[in-house]
């Protein structure tokens, strides 16, 4: 039998255990105790005073006092004090109950010498053991110690006074109290049970409601905010559309209308695919791949993906990179790359994005050898330190600095729990007026790359002599990604299917290879299985849950989702021309 005799309710459980409802029902019991003594208090008088040593009666009496005393002070202290509180009441209530034991012999050594109420003594010591018997059957343990450790003194008792039948009648009376007893026990532990389960059950539903009300609290932020961005960025586009079509009275849209319509819809495209992340992130399905990579290489191709926008904003981006990383070798950086780059560019993006004038600096150097820091300092309108925690609350837009600035309130809290699930961290901090500087820190082991080549990272124009070969079965998304990597520089070829695309590896080389994931005959990852070791694969997925880790899986370098826009593409292609190379660092 599993007895919980001092165990405490396990950390964040919905109940109480056994033992603490066992120990509160001999609490709720005390009252009665006190009852029962009054009743018992003029019979015991009574036959004392035929003893032939009356005045030992006072002795008995002042046991019970002091018991009395003794026991409900230290209740007192208990329900006072919260610490550790089953185990503490439980050594209460077993001390009380050996104080009980002593009044219980008290009296039995009193009736050995009260000469004829000898009899009538040794049978109230007998009646008060079962008194003690009863008040201790909640709790299992202090039912079977100190119940027949009362009944003793009296049994044995009148074992000594040589009346067998007394003795016979006693000892069967008190073992059918103990049998009562243990019965009512065990009613009791069903009910305590119950009740612990009710109790956990309670718990969890109450757990339960509060995760259902943040969820339902999420989606409504996540309507509300891409009802916003969606509405604003659609009515421009639809806006300078109405214009080229001539359905307006005004004259044809001009290049900055349309340069602008273009930006909003890139807008609406990275509200999208964040908000597609992070309720992904939300449901638990957010993985990482850790592997070792050089973050020196990976800094330089973000910074130098995003130099554009600043420059057409008129920041300077700027970096600078610790010189122990730049000449370190075989140090790497543990974690997942392409989740890296993700953080680098989303906290980049709000540095350039948020700051009208002045400068981004990222800054990268090392801490206590282990731990790689990343900074993206800027000179935008600066953050307090309750913006600093509101900006990583999903759905959180700092109205000071976020009016008219597209975006769904989610990079930052995206970065933080992407970051935490590669055992890193985001963090920031900033003053109003000067600015704001928001760190990412990771692991970094300084023999992970030992024996490899450091990568460095190129100027775009060099990725513009890229062969690419795309295989896409719809053609107007063949079209748009074809359009998009010619205004990137690179030569497409397209391939309709699979086998085409196998045919075409074949006979042309290719410096990457573009593959659908919709492919059905044959299926995706049996064409990237195929065609992986003819050149680095870019697997371009629509978003379903576990897409991108099935492309991987099968051979894929890196991973593109839809729809696609310059930017994106672009990241694409770096990631598929770089992780290859890094990977192959990692092993060797």
């Amino acid at each position: 039998m599993n007895l919980p005799i001092f165990s405490l309710p396990p950390a964040g459980s919905g109940g109480r255990n056994v033992t603490a409802q066992a120990l509160e029902a001999q609490s709720a019991l005390l009252p009665y105790a006190l009852a029962v003594f009054g009743v018992g208090l003029p019979i015991f008088v009574w036959v004392g005073s035929h003893a032939v040593n009356p005045q030992a009666m006072a002795y008995s009496l002042a046991t019970f006092a002091i018991g009395w005393g003794l026991f409900y002070g230290a209740v007192n202290w208990i329900r006072k004090s919260g610490k550790n509180e089953v185990r503490r009441r439980a050594l209460v209530h077993l001390g009380g109950g050996l104080i009980w034991v002593g009044a219980v012999l008290q009296i039995t050594m009193f009736a050995l010498s009260a000469g004829p109420a000898q009899d009538m003594l040794l049978g109230l010591a007998l009646g008060a053991a079962v008194i003690v018997t009863f008040f201790t059957a909640p709790w299992l343990l202090s039912l079977l110690t100190i119940g027949p450790i009362a009944a003793a003194a009296p049994l044995v008792a009148l074992w000594l006074s040589g009346d067998r039948a007394a003795y016979s009648a006693g000892t069967g009376a008190y073992a059918l109290a103990l049998a009562l007893a243990l019965v009512m026990n065990q009613m009791m532990r069903r009910q305590f049970q119950l009740a612990a389960e009710r109790e956990t059950l309670i718990g969890e539903r109450a757990a339960m409601l509060t995760e259902a009300e943040r969820l339902a609290r999420s989606k409504s932020d996540l309507v509300a905010t891409l009802s916003h961005e969606i509405r604003n960025g659609l009515a421009g586009v639809a806006y300078v559309l109405a214009g080229a079509a001539g359905r307006s009275a005004r004259a044809a849209p001009s290049r900055e209308q349309l340069s602008a319509a273009l930006d909003a819809t890139n807008d609406l495209i990275s509200v999208l695919n964040t908000t597609l992340d992070s309720e992904t992130a939300e449901a638990g399905r957010l993985a990482v791949e850790t592997s070792a990579f050089d973050p020196v290489a990976l800094v330089e191709d973000v910074v130098l993906l995003n130099r554009p926008q600043a420059q057409a904003r008129g920041l300077e981006l700027s970096l600078h990179i610790a010189p122990e990383l730049i000449d370190a070798e075989g140090g790497g950086v543990v974690a997942d790359p392409v989740r890296t780059r993700q953080i680098l560019g989303n906290l980049i993006v709000n540095a350039v994005k948020y700051t009208v004038r002045g400068r981004v600096e990222v800054r990268v150097e090392l801490v206590e050898k282990s731990r790689l820091v990343v900074e993206v300092a800027d000179t935008g309108p600066g953050l307090t330190s309750e913006e600093i925690a509101q900006a990583f609350e999903p759905f959180a837009r700092i109205s000071r600095t976020g009016a008219g600035v597209p975006g769904a309130g989610l990079g930052l809290s995206l970065s933080r729990q992407l970051a935490r699930l590669m055992g890193g961290e985001v963090s920031g901090e900033g003053a109003v007026g000067v600015g704001s500087c928001f760190r990412l820190t990771l692991v970094y082991d300084s023999a992970a790359l030992i024996g490899a080549e450091r990568v460095r990272a190129e100027e775009p124009a060099a990725a513009g002599r890229l062969r690419i070969l795309v295989t896409e079965a719809d053609g107007l998304s063949a079209a748009m990604l074809r359009a998009v990597l010619e205004q990137l520089g690179h030569q497409v070829v397209q391939a309709h299917d699979g086998t085409r695309a196998a045919e075409l590896s074949r006979i042309c080389d290719f410096d990457l290879i573009a593959v659908d994931s919709r492919l059905a005959d044959p299926p995706a990852a049996e064409v990237i299985g195929a065609l992986k070791d003819r050149a680095p694969l870019l697997a371009i997925i629509g978003g379903e849950p576990g897409e991108a880790e099935a492309c991987l899986a099968s051979g894929a370098a890196a991973v593109l989702r839809r729809p696609v826009s310059v930017a994106g593409v672009a990241r694409g292609v770096a990631e598929a021309m770089t992780t290859p190379l890094r990977r192959a660092r990692a092993v060797a």
